[in-house]
């Protein structure tokens, strides 16, 4: 065998310089002299495994071993074939013989890591990297995968810290770059996030998770038009991927392209009739299109998406989807934002007036507002034990089960409105003759930070109020805030602040019912002061919710509403240059209804 060595050292230079051909002849040829030469088997072996001859390697691998069985390389790669073949508990066997043979090794306990993680043995897999980075402590592969391991545990945060070690290690690995990139978009840093994506882009090319992912921050950051191009790239490299179709769909629709939108979601529903997210995406899209009636169907799909999913509560009973139930119990739930409940509660009337019974769940600062409903026997919070009843209905499931299109909206208002004991204590706050007009004024939604893309979508709804000073110019206005939550009024803009005598939705219909005017952004406070009847003007975004629908002014859901719609993304000066010059121009007759009714 030593007359061998430097042939076999020859082969092994050959192998490792990547002359495959010329290592294999060296090896054959090995074993043409000496059939049994166990290293020489095992190279064969290698390059079997390296050129995708799985049962050849493993046959040639399996050889070495029988020739010399303390072998810890041919362990290591026995344990890799195994792993290739699924065959999870041999696998860790031949990798754990080939730490015992080499305790110094570093290669066997981080492929047994590799293969715990595959199998979802968490805390083994956590042990084989820990100990790989005991040999090897600037290991890039230990660190990002264990960087892995945490974010699986809901660890982001540290799993954070992990990929950036193993970015330290080797700033030219790129899974660790995409890797970033998803724990800097989880947490709403979408441009930090981008800026990882590409950098992982930058040293693979070929990266299509990375340009998908891309796509889907951009689109959050409003910037639509260059997350399309980098989802296209995406499907270039692997074509009719359902993530990124659903993903291009988005970045249509908020071009306002929804034609190409509806197109993007049937193909990724196409290549994956279950995929729920598409369908509801495609749902919204036909409701901003006007094709309700396919809309609300698709819509139904939102309690299987990421979103909604684990919040949805499995019912004993039955949907009610509009047939006949007269004198049935039907609980009616509310959903989501408090802006969907104050939209679609205008339906529950006419859930009684069809002879159900209707009992409420919803929000308790919606309580005494709803509470005024006709045909509500009830109202329960939503944590609540509900009580017995033969049928169920999410509220925004109303409008499917009346069959609702854009040419029979119900759209009669006021279809809420505040007590008169709540008005009349407000009313102290008013000067009974003062001829200024009152506006309220509303500049940012609700923020739900525990949701990354959804805050993104709120940050872009909202105005900073310090943008607000265009509407200050207009002389004979007095500004009320209806900003409960979020930045504070802008010193800038005079304005009189009662939010912090607001208890609840009735509170501000109180408020609201003293106004002459309400001008804000897409949240509750339009919901509310529309339903009450009251002129609403909506500063909208310029991809704006599938409720406002498309190319118009006006809206079908309520009469007193007009909408201000930004030209391009972002342009709140435009939106609030034009709501201010109509407001210098409307304000003397917006306070006509108070000097024409009576004391």
């Amino acid at each position: 065998m030593q007359s061998l060595a430097p042939a076999f050292a020859q082969a092994m230079a050959n192998h490792q310089a990547g002359r495959v051909t010329a290592a294999a002849d060296g090896y054959r040829r090995i074993l043409s002299a000496m059939p049994d030469h166990a290293y020489a088997l095992h190279g064969l072996g290698v390059i079997a495994l390296q050129t995708g001859r799985q049962d050849e390697a493993r046959v040639l691998i399996e050889q070495a071993i029988a020739v010399e069985p303390n072998f810890p390389e041919a362990y290591v790669n026995r344990g890799n074939l195994l792993r290739a073949g699924r065959r999870a508990a041999e696998s860790k066997q031949s990798y754990l013989r080939a730490i015992v043979l080499r305790p110094d090794d570093v290669e066997a306990p981080y492929n047994c890591g590799a293969l715990l993680q595959m199998i979802a043995d968490s805390p083994d897999a956590t042990a084989c990297y820990q100990r790989t980075l005991g040999l090897a402590p600037n290991h890039p592969k230990a660190l990002n995968n264990l960087g892995i391991l945490h974010k699986i545990a809901g660890r982001p945060e540290r799993a954070l810290l992990y990929f950036r070690r193993a970015l330290a290690c080797n700033p030219d690995f790129a899974e660790a770059w995409y890797n970033c990139g998803v724990i800097l978009a989880g947490r709403g840093d979408f441009e930090s996030a981008c800026a990882a994506y590409r950098a992982a882009i930058a040293r693979k090319p070929d990266y299509a998770d990375a340009y998908n992912n891309l796509g889907f921050a951009l689109s959050c950051l409003g910037r639509a038009d260059i997350a399309e191009k980098s989802l296209v790239a995406a499907l270039i490299l692997a074509p009719q991927r359902p993530e990124t179709l659903n993903n291009l769909g988005m970045a249509c629709q908020g071009q306002g392209r929804l034609d190409d939108a509806l197109a993007c979601y049937q193909a990724a529903v196409a290549h994956r009739p279950d995929f729920a997210e598409a369908h509801n995406n495609r749902g919204m899209a036909l409701l901003s299109a006007g094709r309700f009636e396919e809309g609300w169907r698709e819509r139904e799909w939102r309690w299987q998406t990421p979103h909604l999913a684990p919040a949805h509560v499995p019912f004993s009973v039955p949907q009610w989807r509009g047939e006949p139930a007269e004198g049935q119990r039907i609980l009616i739930h509310a959903e989501q934002g408090f802006g969907d409940s104050l939209q679609f509660c205008r339906y529950l009337p006419l859930v009684a007036a069809r002879g159900l019974r209707v009992i409420l769940a919803a929000p308790v600062p919606l309580h005494r507002l709803l509470g005024r409903l006709a045909g509500v026997e009830r109202i329960l919070a939503e944590n609540e034990v509900f009580p017995p009843v033969d049928l169920h209905c999410p509220m925004m499931s109303l409008p499917l089960a009346f069959s609702t299109t854009l040419a029979n909206v119900p759209a009669d208002v006021p279809y809420l409105s505040a007590d008169s004991e709540s008005i009349a204590g407000w009313k102290r706050h008013f000067e009974e003759d003062d001829p200024r007009c009152r506006v309220g004024l509303a500049w940012a939604g609700r923020s739900r930070a525990e949701i990354a893309d959804l805050s993104a979508l709120d940050r872009r709804r909202s105005i900073a109020p310090e943008r607000l000073a265009p509407l200050s110019a207009c002389p004979g206005v007095t500004f009320f805030s209806l900003q409960k939550i979020g930045p504070p009024p802008p010193a800038s803009l005079a304005m009189v602040d009662l939010m912090a005598e607001v208890a609840d939705f009735a509170d501000t219909a109180a408020l609201i019912a003293h106004l002459d005017l309400v001008i804000c952004v897409d949240t509750a406070v339009a919901h509310l002061a529309a339903a009450l009847g009251k002129p609403v003007w909506l500063l909208n975004r310029f991809d704006s919710c599938w409720r406002w629908l498309r190319d118009r002014d006006d809206s079908p859901w309520y009469p007193t509403l007009r909408q201000f719609r930004q030209p391009s993304p972002g342009d709140w000066d435009h939106v609030l240059a034009a709501a201010g010059r109509t407001l210098a121009s409307e304000r003397p007759h917006l306070t006509r209804w108070r000097r024409a009714t009576p004391s």
